[in-house]
């Protein structure tokens, strides 16, 4: 490991990071830990992950087996399926494994079942922690008809957040929610962007030249989606692009609302290119010229700083994470997303302004160029020394929220 990996770090540390998603599943939580496992590495620090185990494949695994990834042990602990997607049981086995971590710190990556009892057994060990708020999962309540659960949920979510020595939102709206969750210490974390990766350049390459060619024979305007598809996104949003003359529709990514969305968007002239990473999802984004998000609860939207990254004017909801993100008028556009028709005006402006919609883009990128993994993953280790100078919550309080958690545990 060359001098330059360490030089901006502190004394080597040993982070203990439990995630509420990881590889094999691909969402913005893996994302981001994976982002700050690779970071941990390239600052010279060690780290351990706990993650949901996949069902189905626990079994096959030799007993005691340990997987590794970075060059870092990681821990599975039992899970179950829901929806396409491993949900972590508070399985006890994750006390004994952060016990002999020797962790200097807890990374919670989007805490909840998992990473709530995490925090716990943390506070119970003297470990000062960091929860990183990801998924808004009372909203997902309260999109998939479970309203009545929404204030319990919150309420466990203020706890689980309340129990850290430190809590990290990736934006000014999930930071205004948790503090009216009455959650204490919270601190602002972005997510940092690969600007190598989705560079606007990329798009002159002579493969995906013939990409776009593919699919606007006809010099079509190319507007593209990328992100999981699932109910909480609402890409069927999209359908207000029906009947639009002179327009493509691209879909990049996998989910359980794929054959939904393939009936509701049937009308339009729309391809599924399916899950994607590295050069092919760059690749895919180098081929659009709008790109649209869909989604009006999202925490963060790293998607759309992937998509400023590739020279693109981003239309997204005025809602969420979004708002930190595009300056309207500037480098895209914030449609209503309770406002009919919204999102098919914003882009039909794009559509009849090249012009615009390449200043926008321009625009975009300049935006993003100083936000690199590297940049973040340091604030990142700042906010880990925070919580070391904060400390492991009081030991009384820590008494309380381990009863509760195990209330939860027996109930789970």
């Amino acid at each position: 490991m060359s001098a330059r990996s360490v030089e901006r770090g502190t004394s080597q540390r040993t982070v203990a990071v439990v995630t509420e998603s990881f590889l094999p599943t691909l969402n913005g939580v893996t994302t981001s830990v994976i982002a700050v496992l690779d970071h941990l590495r390239l600052r010279g620090h060690r780290a351990v992950v706990i993650a949901p185990d996949t069902p189905g494949i626990a079994q096959l695994r030799p007993k005691d087996h340990v997987e590794r990834f970075n060059g870092y042990d990681v821990h599975r602990v039992p899970a179950v399926a829901y929806r396409q997607f491993p949900v972590a049981l508070p399985h006890p086995v994750l006390d004994t494994i952060l016990a002999a971590s020797g962790a200097d710190v807890l990374h919670a990556a989007s805490p909840f079942l998992l990473g709530g009892r995490a925090i716990t057994a943390a506070g119970r060990l003297g470990i000062p922690s960091v929860a990183v708020f990801q998924t808004d999962v009372a909203g997902f309540a309260r999109r998939n008809g479970l309203t009545a659960t929404v204030p319990l949920v919150r309420k466990i979510l203020g706890r689980i957040h309340e129990g850290a020595s430190l809590t990290l939102a990736p934006s000014s709206a999930t930071a205004a929610m948790l503090a009216e969750d009455g959650v204490p210490r919270v601190a602002r974390w972005g997510r940092g962007v690969d600007t190598t990766l989705f560079h606007p350049g990329r798009r002159d390459a002579t493969h995906v030249r013939a990409l776009r060619r593919r699919l606007a024979p006809n010099g079509e305007t190319i507007v593209g989606y990328v992100g999981r598809l699932a109910p909480e996104k609402e890409v069927e949003r999209l359908a207000e692009l029906g009947g639009l003359p002179g327009i493509r529709v691209v879909v990049a990514g996998g989910g359980p609302s794929r054959p939904l969305l393939e009936r509701r968007l049937r009308h339009l002239d729309v391809h599924f290119t399916g899950p994607l990473r590295g050069d092919a999802l760059a690749d895919a984004y180098a081929a659009l010229d709008v790109f649209v998000h869909t989604g009006p609860a999202e925490t963060f939207g790293q998607t759309l700083q992937e998509a400023h990254a590739s020279g693109l004017p981003v239309v997204a909801p005025a809602s969420g994470g979004p708002v930190d993100l595009v300056a309207p008028g500037l480098d895209g556009d914030l449609y209503d997303p309770d406002a009919p028709q919204a999102l098919r005006q914003a882009v039909l402006r794009l559509h009849h302004d090249r012009a615009l919609a390449a200043r926008m883009g321009s625009a975009g990128r300049l935006r993003v160029e100083g936000t690199t993994w590297e940049a973040v993953g340091d604030q990142l280790l700042e906010h880990h020394d925070t919580a070391r100078t904060i400390g492991a919550p009081p030991a009384a309080a820590r008494a309380v929220r381990a009863r509760w958690h195990e209330s939860v545990s027996a109930r789970a």
